[in-house]
């Protein structure tokens, strides 16, 4: 009797185990979730980048970066979802970022949005395809996040250290100023008064970034015999550096010369400020009128004086080769004072051309802030002679 129930006992548990074997067994079915892979014959191929493309350069302002592929293909018949890694090395052996199981888009893209990056460094990315039984090979790509911008003060050259100017319209040099990777190409803004506070000015100019040392001729004659100060800073179209220590020095005292056609601020064209930047177009035109800029007028004249100089503006930038036009408030038909419109190929842009510019207690500042909200309606200005 004994024999006969351990006999039994044995039977069953080895039926137990058989069909326990069995239930952990891998389907054969092509869409099971369990099923035995690689399947052959498979091929799944690997995604496309589509941004950041390799060797792209991103600014901190553009964070949180967006991965994104263009969608792998495959002949087999599950489903395929992806695989992103970022790391810090080619190798990706310290990895930053990861993320699986990633649902292919339905635009033919597939995107994930990072967490937030330090800068200042190189980032790998890779991306790969997988259907759960087979998978695709990576696609690397490598981009950086530039450090945050910086633009050291530019150092004077000449006069300084009160010298006597060739003249009282005298070339100001200056040593460029030093800047790291995030800083696009400079602009340098001069600035001449007759006090160290620069409460108000004798002459200004602007000037883009020369080899080495930047230069700007004044375009008016400074005061007779008198002591002068100045000051430059460079920028470009997104930071402004710091103001250079000022310097001084003196103007010949020479019997003053009539310019033709009565000098300054009259009529004309911006086109002698033509730049396809637009800081340096606003330097330039602040430089060119500076009788616009005038603080203590009445609310009329600074609406004309900031008419005048919206459309010396927009004359510069078309003959530079930007296409600025007027913005119509709020659709028309009323045209913005001291707002602009730029049509750029990704869109339409504002631009704000003047800081509190109906504050007539102080001087009209000219800004260049770029704006892009809707509600910007372009409206062409016409015809402009370049010459």
């Amino acid at each position: 009797m004994r024999t006969t129930s351990s006999a039994l006992a044995v039977a069953v548990l080895t039926s137990v185990f058989a069909l326990a074997g069995c239930e952990a067994q891998k389907s054969e079915t092509p869409l099971s979730p369990s099923v035995a892979g690689p399947i052959p014959g498979v091929d799944i191929t690997a995604p496309r980048t589509v941004e950041p493309a390799l060797g792209t350069k991103l600014k901190d302002a553009q964070q949180p970066v967006r991965l994104t592929v263009a969608n792998s293909s495959t002949n087999g018949v599950r489903p395929i979802s992806y695989t992103f890694e970022v790391a810090t090395d080619s190798n990706f052996t310290s990895k930053v970022f990861g993320r699986g199981s990633v649902p292919p888009g339905g635009d033919g893209k597939t995107s994930v949005v990072l967490d937030r990056l330090d800068i200042g460094r190189t980032y790998y990315w890779r991306a790969r395809a997988e259907d759960g039984a087979n998978t695709g090979p990576y696609m690397t790509a490598q981009f950086e996040l530039l450090p945050k911008p910086f633009i050291a003060a530019p150092v004077p050259t000449s006069p300084i250290n009160n010298a006597v100017a060739e003249s009282r319209q005298p070339t100001l040099h200056v040593r460029n100023s030093d800047k790291n990777a995030a800083v696009g190409s400079l602009v340098y803004e001069f600035q001449v008064s007759s006090s160290q506070g620069f409460t108000s000015l004798t002459g200004n100019g602007a000037a883009n970034e020369g080899a080495g040392e930047t230069t700007v001729s004044l375009g008016a004659a400074l005061p007779n015999n008198a002591t002068q100060y100045w000051r430059v800073r460079a920028m470009d179209a997104e930071t402004l550096g710091d103001w250079s220590a000022v310097q001084v020095f003196r103007t010949p005292n020479v019997t003053p010369t009539p310019s033709p056609g009565g000098g300054g601020g009259g009529g004309g064209t911006g086109a002698n400020c033509a730049a396809n930047n637009g800081p340096a177009i606003i330097a330039c035109i602040g430089a060119k009128y500076p009788d616009r800029l005038a603080a203590g007028v009445s609310s009329s004249q600074r609406v004309d004086n900031m008419s005048f100089l919206r459309d010396r503006i927009i004359e510069a930038g078309k003959c530079g080769g930007m296409d600025l036009g007027y913005n119509l408030k709020r659709g028309g038909p009323d045209i913005s004072i001291d707002f602009l419109a730029w049509r750029r190929g990704d869109g339409d842009m504002g631009v704000d051309i003047g800081f509190d510019y109906d504050n007539t207690s102080t001087p009209l500042r000219l800004t260049w802030s770029e704006a892009g909200i809707p509600g910007t309606f372009y409206k062409g200005y016409g015809a402009v002679s370049c010459q």
